[in-house]
């Protein structure tokens, strides 16, 4: 995914808690939902920001020689100018783009089902 497209905004937005819930009907599950999509991105642009950095790596143990790498400044930079990764889960969230479900529903449906099948 290519977070710098992402419509996110940078900084802090507040937002209506009322939209937020509006899939769920929960502001609780709402919140644990956006959680763990804000875990995933974290994880995911960490792992391509070290797989970008590892090119730099120097396995050089002295201290002396210390570089500056115009292209490693220019990486850090563009990820520092990303989105929190919160802020990320929040827009994909509100615009319906997050996949979730929750298992204990539809263990409560399928006994429904089940019980009108029965009778």
């Amino acid at each position: 995914m290519d977070y710098k497209k992402s419509k996110a905004p940078v900084n802090t937005v507040t937002r209506n808690v009322m939209d937020l819930c509006k899939d769920t009907g929960n502001i609780y599950a709402s919140v644990a939902i956006i959680a763990k999509r804000a875990n995933q991105i974290s994880m995911q642009i960490k792992d391509d920001l070290s797989k970008k950095l590892a090119e730099f790596a120097s396995y050089n143990d002295s201290l002396e020689e210390v570089f500056e790498n115009r292209e490693q400044i220019e990486i850090s930079r563009y990820y520092e100018k990303l989105p929190k990764p919160s802020l990320l889960a929040t827009q994909e969230f509100v615009d319906s783009q997050v996949y979730w479900r929750d298992p204990l529903k539809e263990q409560q449906q399928k006994e429904r089902e089940l019980e009108t099948a029965e009778a």
